[in-house]
């Protein structure tokens, strides 16, 4: 009786999952989700595709900087990590087909994670900690969209994650929070620069992806006032697709736009009683503009650090193609590293912050301060 009861659940569970949810292209998707617990209606959830169908990779195999070079444009941009001196670059032409990567990097479990609708690059430490136990979690492509965003699923509880936010919605996990882990978009130059003994992620040999391509033509033009099944209207303080990196303070949410930082180049700020400096450099492609990566226009690419190191507050400034700080003179990467002068060596402590669309960050924080 009680097998025939937990078959009668699950049953139920696959009929609310097509019922309750938005699914305009009947996709047949058996979830055993425990949908009784959810954080935001179910109907704010759009099926578009099985799960999976957009393949994560669970097992990446990674290539030296030699060997990348002749494989990827040294301007594309790479979501660049490191972690207990480990450093990886995980290119957004490879994310562009696949979403979600599942590593260890530095001996902690992490996803790596892209969704091209938002220009959203998020990292994750994938334990969780429960009442009972720390679970890692294995994260696939749900097939579903809310505001626009990936939905990721794990393997573990089939719970519904927001990859903007790192928020579980619906299922048994509802109410975790993934903790964010600092990363950067930057090209793949910029990631040998200071990384030289970092590794490349390897493009799936047997996926079938035409690498290099952009499916989403023409999708960041700053005209583009239509994000992908977005509904209501994009928030009207920005356009929909200005670029702006952003930090969080005290659950409080900053966001700095790209054109604002393209013309100041540094950006010193102070948040909620947090100090900030932002570097920004513009030889960094985007990935959702032309056809083809190559001939893509540029975006550049943000850093977000902690202006202190070893007590002492610098100030930075831009000149002859390089960032230097006043105190010293020394000259410093898009990455926070003292290349040259006194400080030559030294490292600036980065800031965990996001890299998004507009549209997609003040989606999820409509509170969101805006850097002027």
């Amino acid at each position: 009786m009680k097998t025939i009861s937990l078959l009668l659940l699950a049953a139920c569970f696959t009929i609310l999952s097509v019922d309750a949810q938005n699914n305009p292209r009947g996709v047949e998707v058996e979830w055993e989700t425990n949908l009784e617990k959810h954080k935001v209606p179910l109907n704010e959830f759009t099926t578009l595709l099985q799960p999976d169908q957009i393949p994560p990779i669970y097992d990446p195999s990674y290539i030296e900087i030699s060997e990348a070079r002749d494989i990827y444009l040294g301007e594309e941009p790479v979501i660049s990590v490191e972690i207990n001196g480990d450093a990886r670059a995980y290119p957004l032409s490879v994310l562009m087909f696949h979403e979600i990567v599942n590593d260890e990097i530095g001996n902690r479990p992490v996803s790596v994670t892209y969704c091209p609708l938002c220009n959203a690059a998020m990292v994750f430490d994938r334990r969780v900690v429960t009442e009972e136990e720390t679970i890692t979690l294995d994260f696939g492509v749900s097939g579903m969209l809310r505001k626009s965003d990936l939905v990721m699923w794990d393997h573990q509880t089939e719970s519904w994650w927001q990859q903007l936010t790192g928020e579980a919605l619906v299922g048994d996990m509802t109410g975790q929070m993934l903790k964010v882990l600092p990363s950067q978009v930057i090209s793949l130059n910029h990631f040998i620069e200071n990384h030289p003994d970092g590794i490349v992620l390897e493009q799936p040999r047997a996926a079938n992806r035409r690498y290099g391509t952009n499916p989403y033509v023409d999708y960041d033009d700053l005209d583009n006032n239509n994000p992908f099944l977005f509904d209501p209207e994009p928030d009207p303080r920005l356009p929909a697709m200005e670029r702006v990196a952003d930090i969080k303070v005290n659950g409080e949410v900053k966001a700095y736009p790209f054109s604002i930082l393209q013309e100041a180049r540094v950006v010193h700020d102070e948040f909620n009683e947090k100090r900030v400096v932002l570097f920004y450099s513009d030889r960094t492609l985007s990935v959702l503009g032309d056809g083809e990566i190559k001939s893509n226009h540029h975006v550049g690419a943000v850093g977000v650090f902690n202006p202190e190191l070893d007590g002492q507050h610098y100030s930075f400034y831009f000149e002859d193609g390089q960032f230097k700080d006043e105190q010293t003179g020394s000259e410093w990467t898009i990455a926070g590293k003292a290349v040259s002068g006194p400080l030559e060596g030294k490292q600036l402590r980065p800031i965990t912050h996001g890299n998004h669309f507009a549209f997609a960050l003040l989606a999820f924080y409509p509170n969101a301060e805006i850097y002027e």
